[in-house]
């Protein structure tokens, strides 16, 4: 057994990087993603690696199955029981709107209608106890109802169950004594509080859930067939990975896999490099991801939206994530013209099929792919290595038609206007991770990967003044499946109970919640994998009293004494004034307890590089003349792979990389550290 495999799901591109932990070699493929049915391409990926499976012991599976399971309303029909009286949770939602100026605000439809959403007596209080036991009899007759309609999948979901679940899991055994359909019990997705954040939590699981079994089911067989005799993996949101059967339990759980991966990647090389404050940019096919990294540590909360817009509050998902922005803007975004005449990118996107114009596939609209291959920055003759044909003329053809005979401007022109654009889409996805939370971008160092990341990185870097770029010796384009062989085996576990730290007794209840989150991991990973040996890491969701919102802070994993409970309030003090800008002298309380269990994986340095060549001029592969600016140039196009540490380039210049460009603006320079990183830096 020598090969760690990992395998990510693009919007155009599915990728498969495999590590040799013997050698060293390292094999990485892509192939064109198969939306009709995602497993097909992951299997082609599969088949053109010419990977012995039967060698492989380890495969981390990243996927957009779920996440584009909501967004395209292609979920499960659910059936939903509730508590008496709550059955509308998911229409009444929140009353606190974020913009209450805002006329296009719109609530999101819930995902079930209202005749599949049937109530049950019973009825927990919020401390735990019972003030109506369980109506059994109700259960029955919801379930034998649902079971009439046709239902899909069930979600159980009662008041206060985070509190005290008992009621959901005599529900559970009821249910499954009727029905050998998929269950969602409400408390094993979150046992934080917020009534329509769970309920809306364990509906969107119950929705993508028979989905997500049927596609790992197929992928574990098909790997069996191919001689892989181990479990399976899959990328979680949290950063860390899990196995297909917690992953068919729990899909939500995995709603951002793919990206996340790129930012576990990021840290890796950062630390490998000695940088500590990063901020990792996944510019993708379809999108555009960012995320900040302060001190080597990824952010991570429970608070995620999906389709959260400036018009409607999204889908809340109360599953921990790892922080991240994401907008809808890549390499095969659309290019189109508003009602007002004026030129947008995206979010709309070619994807795979038909992709962009230039792929020849009868794509019809105008991408930023093609606004890169009009004016010469893509070369036609080189994506994925040259085994991918490009067609410039049809790129001008449809650029000319769409965009530039509307403006009465030149192709290149009009391709000059969708890139600034795309390159502003990027630069704004910084400034949310950044600005907008009190951080200041020039205080960190950019690592770009994906398609389109290194072209956006350069304009974003001579925009926000960001002195350092980092394009990384992985192909960019396959880094995130390559980001998924650093990931930890990782679960969190998140319960809410408020306690007031300046209350006697106080810190023996902390060390009570604390200790049994603790027994519960060391259970789960012993279920799953049968170790024992894990890192545990404690947080804890504080506030001050009469406050809503609250700040995650670490906490210290010894026994929890008075004056340690002093030093957790300080930290709160500092957290919250970092975040918020003051500080308050009021009591403080923890609303929710986060426990992290990590299983570490052996772990790979980057090898330093050993393709010291005599000169410069053999890393050249041509000179290209481009448009950008608003001028024509004749600009030295480097083969990425023949680059030396040796040597530097001062832009303008074009350094080409299998599956990705990285520009060179004129104002920059390019060196290779010694790893084969690619460093793009402004300024002397």
């Amino acid at each position: 057994m020598v090969y760690r495999v990992g395998i990510d799901i693009g919007g155009a591109f599915t990728d498969l990087v495999a590590y040799d932990d013997e050698t060293g070699e390292f094999v990485w493929v892509k192939d064109e993603t198969t939306p009709h049915d995602p497993s097909i391409g992951v299997l082609n990926t599969v088949v053109k690696s010419k990977v012995d499976f039967s060698k492989v012991y380890s495969i981390i599976h990243g996927q957009t199955l779920v996440i584009n399971t909501i967004i395209e309303r292609k979920g499960a029909k659910v059936g939903l029981i509730t508590t008496k009286g709550y059955r509308d949770v998911l229409e009444l939602q929140r009353s606190n709107r974020r913009d209450m100026y805002n006329f296009r605000y719109k609530k999101p439809q819930s995902l079930i209608p209202r005749y599949l959403r049937l109530e049950v007596d019973e009825r927990i209080m919020s401390d735990g106890t019972i003030l109506k036991p369980l109506n059994e009899e109700d259960v029955k007759k919801a379930m034998e109802k649902l079971l009439r309609e046709g239902v899909e999948s069930i979600c159980i979901s009662f008041i206060n169950s985070y509190a005290n679940p008992i009621h959901e899991i005599k529900a559970g055994e009821i249910v499954r004594k009727s029905t050998d359909l998929p269950i969602t019990l409400g408390h094993e997705i979150t046992r934080e509080w917020r009534e329509y954040e769970r309920t809306a939590t364990a509906v969107l699981n119950a929705y993508v859930k028979p989905k997500l079994e049927k596609y790992l089911g197929k992928l574990e067989s098909e790997f069996i067939k191919h001689g892989f005799s181990r479990k399976p993996f899959v990328m979680l949101s949290s950063g860390g990975v899990a196995s297909f059967d917690f992953a068919k339990k729990y899909p939500i759980y995995t709603i951002e896999s793919g990206p996340v991966a790129g930012v576990i990647g990021g840290i890796h090389v950062a630390k490998l490099i000695g940088e500590k404050n990063v901020i990792i940019l996944d510019g993708g096919s379809t999108t555009t991801k960012a995320s900040l990294v302060e001190d080597l540590t990824s952010r991570v909360h429970t608070e995620y939206y999906v389709e959260r817009t400036r018009f409607t509050a999204g889908y809340p998902v109360r599953v921990p994530v790892v922080d991240t922005f994401e907008i809808g803007n890549g390499g095969t975004s659309i290019a189109w013209i508003d009602e007002i005449g004026n030129l947008r990118v995206g979010p709309k996107a070619a994807g795979a099929y038909p992709g962009p114009a230039c792929y020849g596939k009868g794509g019809k609209e105008p991408t930023v792919t093609d606004a890169y291959v009009v004016n010469g920055l893509i070369n036609p003759e080189y994506l994925l290595g040259g085994a991918m044909k490009i067609y410039r003329e049809l790129s001008a053809k449809t650029i000319k038609e769409k965009i530039a005979d509307h403006y009465n401007i030149s192709v290149e022109e009009a391709s000059e206007g969708i890139i600034k654009l795309a390159n502003e889409n990027a630069a704004y996805a910084i400034r949310v991770v950044s600005v907008q939370r009190g951080y200041d971008p020039r205080d960190f160092t950019l690592i770009a990967h994906g398609g389109s990341g290194p072209m956006f990185a350069p304009f974003i870097s001579e925009e926000l003044e960001i002195k350092k770029i980092i394009v990384p010796v992985i192909p960019p384009g396959v880094f995130s499946a390559w980001g998924m062989l650093t990931t930890d085996i990782r679960h969190d576990l998140v319960v809410t109970e408020i306690i007031r730290l300046d209350r006697e007794n106080a810190s023996k209840r902390v060390n009570e919640i604390y200790r049994e989150l603790e027994a519960k991991m060391l259970s789960i990973f012993k279920e799953e994998l049968g170790v024992a040996e894990i890192v545990l890491q404690r947080y804890a969701d504080m506030r001050y009293y009469g406050q809503e919102h609250t700040v995650k802070v670490p906490i210290p994993s010894s026994n929890i004494n008075d004056s340690e409970v002093k030093k957790i309030i300080e930290r709160f003090n500092e957290y919250h004034e970092r975040e918020y800008a003051f500080r308050l002298d009021s009591p403080v309380e923890i609303v929710n307890f986060h426990l992290v269990g990590e299983y570490r994986v052996k772990k790979f340095e980057l090898k330093e590089l050993n393709n010291m060549v005599d000169s410069i001029d053999e890393a050249i592969m041509q000179e290209r003349k481009i448009y950008i600016n608003g001028d024509e140039l004749n600009v030295l196009v480097y083969n990425k792979q023949k680059m030396s540490p040796r040597f530097r380039i001062e832009g303008p210049a074009i350094i080409e990389d299998p599956t990705s460009t990285i520009l060179v603006l004129a104002s920059q320079r390019a060196v290779v550290d010694k790893y084969g990183n690619v460093n793009v830096l402004r300024g002397e």
